[in-house]
């Protein structure tokens, strides 16, 4: 009954000072506001990174070469050597992590198609390819392995290089296009996938046996990368390791010696984007949280005030039989409600930024419960440490002295 009173009492001296109050939760309001907006921000760009990974392969692990360091100059990886089908053969037939294992070679050129043409790239690669790289045949089908074992001239292409050399809407299966001069059948096309991570046309792409490529395109009998997927996001570690250890044996690699290859996985990918997002997700909130204590030294101000103002009426309780406590509670109460009731009105702020941040810029954000709870949970602990030595000083304060306080 008593905390009934001193909420009255405490609730009619904010609504007496209406815009005095919310005037002083303008610090906590924009604090909430954009501690959840920037947590929201945070986790929604984590979760888009791992979108996007996995639409790319989850569980794909890439071999390539080590890129020598000759002359103070680190050399270009597609005219390293060190990578050779024996390798493939032998990941194919020996890894028991991997389900999938593909050999690739890659160049740029200019697809053309009658009068038509468009510069792409063009990735030589074994059937295994799509099924390492999550990716589906919209039309048509892709090339066999029996394709790829004689060096057909077959390709499947992606929606981009479909869009600018087959401009009259025509059908592209069963058509002929021209890669750097040399004629390919399409048999296929890929199912659009839009841009990767970094920004790049996934859909800009051509795809044909590795064995074509390697000698109708670049002239070379070496690899560029090897991609692979292990049985499960789960195992990528141990399917880097035991990749490790079949190329450590196939390349004579001793303990100690520097090897001519690297092995990389996506789940390194995942958790260094992670580790990055979650970074800037602290710094940006740390800097919001600015605010939240800025809005707090405002409590504390206004309490002040509120005190000096209130002298002889805390004296007049005192005098009349009201205890010490009862002044501490009354202005701790007063503190946290405007502490509060900022908070409350900084989450609907917060969530409305979040909400025009992904409508009107198309970024990719997510409110979590655990963000409201905490920038909530904030809000009443700064009302309570900002309120309390403004409320322990009236307390503190003698009844005499304070009504004759003029």
């Amino acid at each position: 009954m008593r905390i009934l009173n001193l909420l009255k009492i405490s609730f009619k001296a904010i609504i007496l000072n209406k815009v005095r109050a919310l005037l002083t939760m303008l610090g906590v309001i924009i604090g909430v506001a954009s501690v959840i907006a920037m947590l929201a921000i945070g986790e929604g760009s984590k979760q888009s990174i791992k979108t996007q990974i996995s639409n790319m392969g989850s569980n794909m692990i890439t071999i390539r070469p080590y890129a020598e360091r000759k002359a103070g100059v680190r050399l270009d990886r597609s005219e390293m050597q060190s990578l050779t089908l024996d390798d493939y053969e032998k990941l194919a037939s020996e890894a028991s992590l991997l389900t999938y294992v593909s050999p690739q070679v890659d160049g740029n050129g200019q697809v053309i198609n009658g009068a038509e043409n468009w510069p792409s790239s063009i990735y030589g690669v074994n059937p295994d390819y799509l099924a390492i790289k999550v990716w589906e045949i919209e039309n048509g089908s892709m090339f066999t392995d029996a394709e790829v074992r004689s060096a057909a001239k077959v390709a499947v292409i992606g929606q981009t290089v479909v869009e600018n050399v087959f401009t009259n809407g025509e059908d592209p299966v069963g058509k002929m296009i021209r890669f750097n001069n040399i004629p390919f059948m399409v048999i296929g096309v890929l199912a659009e996938k839009g841009e990767n991570t970094f920004g790049q046309d996934q859909d800009d792409v051509v795809l044909a046996p590795y064995t074509t490529v390697q000698k109708r395109i670049l002239a070379i009998d070496y690899l560029q990368s090897i991609i692979a997927s292990a049985v499960s996001e789960d195992q990528s570690a141990e399917a880097v390791a035991e990749v490790t250890k079949i190329m450590d044996k196939a390349h004579s690699i001793q303990n100690g010696t520097t090897s001519d290859y690297e092995v990389r996985s996506m789940e390194e990918l995942i958790s260094t984007f992670s580790a990055t997002s979650e970074m800037l997700t602290v710094l940006l909130v740390a800097i919001a949280s600015i605010s939240l204590l800025i809005g707090g030294i405002g409590i504390m101000n206004i309490m002040y005030v509120s005190v000096k103002e209130r002298t002889r009426e805390i004296g007049l309780r005192l005098a009349v039989g009201a205890k010490g406590a009862d002044i501490l509670m009354q202005f701790l109460i007063e503190a946290i409600l405007i502490s509060i009731t900022g908070g409350i009105i900084g989450v609907v702020l917060g969530l409305s930024t979040t909400f025009i941040i992904e409508t009107v810029l198309h970024w990719p954000t997510s409110v979590t419960a655990s963000s409201i709870i905490i920038s909530f949970a904030v809000c009443a602990v700064t009302g309570i440490f900002f309120g309390w030595y403004p409320a322990r000083k009236a307390a503190a304060l003698d009844p005499i002295v304070a009504m004759r306080y003029e």
